[in-house]
């Protein structure tokens, strides 16, 4: 009998790990993801670019109009700008129930901002419901140690509702610049504190709780019904 041949021939295990074809390919594509990753973010927040102001049609600037002259407030007019006077017409005076709601779309708005040109292309307000958002872009003067000539973004949030007892309720939700929270002890600890409330006894506050019957921030629109 023969003896059982134990030897076995050594096998060739295969390549592990990546050539060097593939480590180039990864490394190049670890750059490129890193490249754009830091331009997203410099020019979102770094070098952000200036918002487009919003414009309005000739009937959403009539009705845009109407609206604020219930509120008191004339715009300029195209004949006042060509130096044409506007002729009032003589009427009498009269109070309605209606007369009192306001309804401003986010839209109006924001043409409204965009109609000065110290805010145009700097301020976007956004309505969702019992939240006023806003992001201002703020220039930084030339002069200033820290990022000269450069524009700063910087966003909050407004939480406007009415409380059970229907009185006005406005709190700071938070201020981010460049997308990062600022603490709320750098913010006087006023975040979430209902400034009607905190400083209502008297003055602005006091006045603007006090003339206002309804007040919401819905999807898109801010609602507001003055009392007699």
């Amino acid at each position: 009998m023969t003896e059982p041949n134990t030897n076995t021939a050594p096998t060739n295990p295969g390549k592990s790990g990546f050539s060097g074809k593939q480590l180039t390919l990864i490394v190049l594509a670890a750059i490129l993801l890193t490249a754009g990753v830091t331009f997203i973010v410099l020019r979102t927040y770094v070098f952000p670019s200036e918002f487009k102001p919003v414009t309005l049609s000739a009937k959403e600037e009539q009705h845009l109009d109407q609206k604020l002259r219930l509120l008191g407030w004339q715009r300029e007019s195209d004949s006042s700008k060509t130096g044409k006077a506007e002729v009032l017409k003589p009427e009498a005076y009269k109070e309605s129930d209606k007369d009192r709601k306001v309804r401003l779309s986010e839209k109006e708005v924001n043409a409204l901002i965009a109609s000065n040109p110290d805010l145009a292309r700097r301020v976007a307000i956004d309505f969702s419901k019992d939240l006023a958002s806003a992001k201002i872009l703020i220039p930084i003067p030339e002069d200033f140690p820290v990022m000269p000539g450069q524009i700063l973004r910087v966003s909050a949030g407004l939480e406007v509702r009415l409380d059970k007892s229907r009185k006005p309720v406005v709190s700071l939700k938070g201020v981010s610049i460049m997308g990062v929270p600022i603490p709320n002890a750098w913010l006087g600890n006023l975040k979430n504190v209902d400034l009607v409330n905190e400083f209502g006894d008297s003055g602005f506050w006091k006045a603007f709780a006090d003339g206002v019957d309804d007040l919401q921030v819905r999807n898109g629109e801010l609602y507001i019904k003055l009392r007699e």
